[in-house]
């Protein structure tokens, strides 16, 4: 088996079809291929919807469990996975027609670890008017050879960690034990942090893989909440471990600690637009205190003024951080422009 495509389901019953469908055409024999569906305990008619699908493909398996959120839905679906290579695209975005199939020629071909592809945003209203070959694939197919760690440096940002556009090699994730952390939204974060950091070969590739659902998702981090806020400290914390990682170069160490700021720039931005009360405010920095006891920014003179008040003034360094998110591109990026 070459390729275990694993589809989380949770109450996307309007999505879920034209996910499916779009996986069905890419021109790979469905003998070298499984598609695994982790029914999530969806609570709407997300599973009938599919059911014909499901009747009419022999290398479709389905597992079904109680709600217990994305993180073990994709847990679970790569413990049963007999590919070489794992897919795990969101079950409310589709992929590109005809295109997955380079992109797994090129990773059976050099078996490496990571093959990180391009994706395209378009609304949620303007997908059901794509007409057939749209939207247009990239002229001509160009992967580049790196290590993981020198994809790290050249092409994560924080808030683009997405698990979707990627192939990872199975036994890879099974040698290094990575999984996503049970219980937690923002599970990308941690994980793909890691997963970049230990591989020990990566390809990446200039070609259209993904269709991503713009809207559908829409600034998702403006409705912060008590419970999110706690799964994003956790995120953040996780990722945090990684700077006691052996072997990480002085510049490996650098964007990680770099990434770590933004994403907390991003938590306590978020927090400040939605949470108004002074009391959840302090809520949310100790959550943070207590995920990351070891939370220290030192690149220039301003994080390390907004480290000492985090610890000590923490009222002081959630206006001083606020008023330094505005200005940046976090606004920009958590408003959706």
């Amino acid at each position: 088996m070459e390729l275990s495509v694993i589809i989380p389901v949770y109450n996307v019953e309007k999505y879920i079809r034209t996910c499916i469908e779009s996986i069905y055409r890419q021109g790979l024999s469905e003998d070298h291929f499984e598609v695994i569906l982790v029914n999530d305990g969806t609570q709407d008619r997300s599973m009938e919807v599919i059911a014909d699908i499901i009747e009419a493909h022999k290398n479709i398996t389905v597992i079904n469990q109680e709600n217990q959120g994305l993180s073990m839905a994709r847990n679970n679906g790569i413990a049963i996975a007999k590919g070489d290579y794992i897919l795990m695209p969101d079950s409310d975005d589709l992929l590109v027609e005809n295109s997955l199939k380079p992109l797994l020629d090129k990773a059976l071909e050099t078996r490496a670890d990571l093959v990180v592809a391009d994706f395209v945003e378009i609304h949620d209203e303007e997908i059901a008017a794509l007409k057939p070959g749209e939207p247009r694939q990239r002229e001509r197919f160009v992967c580049k050879e790196m290590t993981g760690k020198e994809l790290f440096l050249n092409d994560l940002v924080p808030y683009k960690c997405y698990v979707w556009r990627t192939l990872y090699k199975l036994d890879f994730l099974k040698s290094k034990k990575l999984y996503f952390v049970p219980g937690i939204r923002y599970e990308d974060l941690p994980f793909t942090h890691e997963v970049y950091l230990k591989a020990e070969t990566s390809l990446r590739a200039s070609w259209l893989l993904n269709i991503y659902r713009k809207g559908r998702k829409g600034a998702i981090t403006l409705g912060l909440d008590m419970p999110r806020a706690h799964d994003w400290c956790v995120a953040i914390g996780k990722t945090w471990e990684l700077t006691h990682m052996e072997g990480l170069s002085t510049t490996e160490m650098y964007k990680l600690k770099e990434n770590l700021h933004d994403s907390v720039t991003a938590l306590i931005y978020s927090m400040f637009y939605t949470m108004k009360k002074t009391t959840q405010q302090l809520q949310v920095i100790n959550m943070l205190k207590h995920e990351v006891p070891e939370l220290d920014f030192d690149h220039g003179l301003k994080q390390r003024m907004e480290t000492w008040l985090f610890w000590h003034i923490p009222y002081l360094y959630i206006v001083f951080r606020a008023y330094i998110a505005k200005q940046n591109k976090w606004r920009r990026h958590l408003l959706g422009h």
